[in-house]
């Protein structure tokens, strides 16, 4: 899975990260906790690209039981249904999907998964950075980690008050930093796999 060694070692997957999507609880334009809606298009488009940097699961957190039982028929259509055989590649990708209620669920999953304990990591681009790409890099090595993602306007408060690693932000050209969700995930996997810090 990995070449021996961290220093200047190239990892060849990111089989012992996994990444979580939370819905809850995240922030809305006002600041207030909510929880967000599930959306298609994020799903999709992070699975795949998981999937490509061999991300080893996709965890979508949500407690809402309509948000989960939506991500359900999408996925039977897409593992089981036609859409399995209309796309066999979508279906390889939305495979990595598991649905937790919570981020302490899909935490102890990803433990169970990979027999170790995970490094959760969280993400925001208003926080300040603890943990730097190259940092977490390193740290695939010897332990799996949790890659924390939040919706909405953002993980709560409450989720960054654990004390858990925030990883080093992706700054644009300017003062404007708003990127879709699934275009940040694309970007994280790519400096985590590609040693671009």
């Amino acid at each position: 899975m990995f070449d021996q060694g961290t220093q200047g070692a190239q990892l060849v997957s990111l089989s012992s990260l996994a990444v979580v999507l939370l819905h809850a609880p995240v922030l809305d334009r006002r600041g207030d906790t909510v929880s967000s809606a599930v959306t298609n298009l994020d799903l999709h488009d992070i699975a795949r690209s998981a999937k490509t940097f061999g991300v080893g699961r996709f965890y979508i957190v949500t407690p809402l039981k309509e948000q989960q039982r939506l991500v359900s028929r999408l996925l039977a259509h897409w593992l089981d249904g036609h859409g399995a055989e209309y796309n066999p590649k979508r279906k390889q990708a939305l495979a990595l999907i598991s649905v937790c209620a919570t981020v302490d669920e899909a935490l102890d999953n990803w433990r169970r998964e990979t027999g170790d304990e995970p490094l959760p990591v969280l993400t925001g681009a208003a926080k300040q950075a603890t943990l730097s790409f190259n940092a977490l890099r390193n740290a695939l090595f010897q332990q799996p980690a949790l890659l924390i993602l939040g919706t909405g306007w953002g993980i709560a408060p409450e989720i960054f008050g654990r004390g858990w690693p925030v990883l080093s932000s992706i700054q644009g050209a300017g003062e404007y930093n708003h990127l879709p969700v699934r275009a940040a995930a694309a970007i994280m996997f790519d400096r985590l796999l590609q040693n671009r810090e």
